[in-house]
């Protein structure tokens, strides 16, 4: 079953790899379901059955015009999984954007069918820089990202992505093959969709889908993350969540699942364990 089709009648395509209880990876921004290939072998490879799939506008997915915000993101996650049959004993992962479909689904769908989630250098809980969020990204420096990608999209993913790996900070950083790679499968997203879920991730506050949370949450998230800052993300997520575990990976970028990823690996093992 290569494609889901959505409620509102938008291609999903879905990467479903080995049996046993469902892991449904779902990733951020601006990547596609081949992000989780490392987590999604070993999670078949473990007894999992690992599903991945690429959000609506991005990797192999139907590029509608509309759909980006986090209400009809969570319902496509709800019509993947029911199209799957992964609905019960199914654990929830999300990065970065990926943590708030995890969020909204816990609200808007009751967290149905779970037994467990992982927010991994999510942005969750809110982003945005305001007077009760002091410790958020300034609107303007959102905004930048937006219109760096108008103005030259292929050179803003580049620096971006050597941002994204702390490809100038770790010791041993990934290969410039690794940066493209990823900066390809950034490029097979749709322009709407990449500028309209900047946008959602940046400005939706999910400060009120904690309460949801009612299983097992992991946070992973990097020190060294700058793009999705740890105070204003998993910190917070992990204090209004009433069953979280945070691991905070010391100097790791955003894209620890690949500067990291044998850590993490692990770190996801042992959780789905128990």
């Amino acid at each position: 079953m290569p494609y889901v089709k959505t409620r509102d009648g938008t291609d999903l395509y879905v990467k479903d790899w080995g049996s046993g209880q469902p892991v449904i990876l779902i990733h951020g921004w601006p990547l596609s379901a081949d992000s989780w290939d490392a987590q999604a072998m070993a999670l078949a490879e473990a007894g999992y059955r690992a599903i991945a799939y690429d959000r609506r506008g991005f990797g192999r997915s139907a590029q509608p015009w509309h759909g980006y915000d986090y209400d009809t993101l969570s319902d496509d996650l709800a019509d993947v999984m029911a199209a799957t049959g992964a609905t019960s004993d199914a654990t929830l992962v999300g990065f970065s954007m990926g943590g708030g479909e995890v969020a909204r689904y816990m609200s808007r769908h009751g967290g149905k069918g779970l037994i467990g989630a992982g927010l991994i250098g999510s942005i969750v809980p809110y982003m945005l820089k305001t007077e009760d969020n002091p410790l958020g990204v300034p609107a303007a420096a959102l905004a930048g990202i937006g219109a760096g990608i108008v103005d030259d999209r292929p050179a803003f993913f580049r620096g971006f992505l050597r941002n994204f790996f702390g490809v100038d900070t770790l010791p041993e950083p990934v290969s410039d093959d690794v940066v493209a790679w990823a900066w390809q499968i950034a490029m097979q997203a749709g322009l709407k969709p990449t500028l309209a879920c900047a946008v959602a991730f940046g400005h939706t506050d999910f400060r009120g889908d904690l309460a949801a949370f009612a299983v097992p949450t992991l946070i992973v998230h990097g020190t060294g993350d700058t793009i999705v800052p740890i105070d204003v993300s998993a910190r917070q997520a992990a204090h209004g969540i009433a069953d979280a575990q945070l691991i905070e990976y010391d100097g790791a970028p955003h894209g620890f699942t690949v500067t990291h990823r044998d850590r993490f690996t692990q770190d996801l093992l042992a959780f789905l364990a128990g």
